[in-house]
């Protein structure tokens, strides 16, 4: 099966500076929702050694992820944002409304005004800018692409952090996703703090 390959085509239908959106964490039983966003300042001067690097982050193992993710971090011409919204934010506005606010969060990081947003999916977060929401975005646009490697390794790492502290529900592999060892474990331990009380496998439990 061939992988697309992103590009910059869409940054250059619109002007500059064009910020890139995405998510990671919508779909799990535990954890933060986190969004990434990012700016390429220069994207006619980046290196091939780098774009060859930029996928959706789904289609990339967890090490190349770490790869693209320090290389795009160490870039001096481009900016990049991270937000997240709680477990608590999510049970409390759900899930759809706590993504535009992570969303919102990683723009406000980012130290610059972004003039319009290419964001991966159908969410339409509140930006002072013009957004284009972009269907399987993550495929197709560099920026779009880079902020989804930004926000998986950000929560990927969150979890991690967490597995040390819950270490029976195997976050630090399933990511807080509904896996049989999960779920296995819920029946066992029962509910943490950190995880989503409004989804209903969760509920379900209490």
């Amino acid at each position: 099966m061939t992988i697309q390959k992103p590009d910059f085509s869409l940054e250059r239908l619109h002007p500059s500076p064009v910020v890139g959106i995405d998510e990671a964490g919508c779909g799990p039983w535990a954890g933060p929702v986190v969004a990434g966003a990012f700016v390429f300042l220069q994207p006619h001067h980046v290196e091939e050694s780098v774009l060859s690097l930029i996928r959706d982050s789904k289609q990339l193992s967890p090490a190349r992820r770490e790869k693209a993710y320090t290389r795009l971090t160490e870039l001096a011409t481009v900016r990049f944002g991270i937000g997240q919204a709680s477990v608590e934010e999510i049970d409390h506005i759900n899930i759809g409304q706590a993504t535009r606010l992570a969303m919102q969060r990683a723009v406000s990081q980012l130290g610059l005004l972004p003039a319009a947003a290419l964001v991966d999916g159908i969410r339409k977060p509140d930006l002072p800018c013009p957004i284009t929401p972009v269907i399987k975005g993550d495929q197709i646009s560099y920026s779009i692409a880079a902020a989804s490697i930004i926000a998986k390794v950000t929560r990927d790492r969150i979890m991690a952090e967490l597995d040390k502290d819950y270490p029976l529900y195997g976050w630090a592999k399933n990511a807080g996703y509904g896996t049989a060892h999960h779920q296995e474990a819920l029946k066992r331990h029962g509910v943490t703090v950190h995880h989503r009380r409004s989804y209903a496998p969760i509920s379900k439990l209490l």
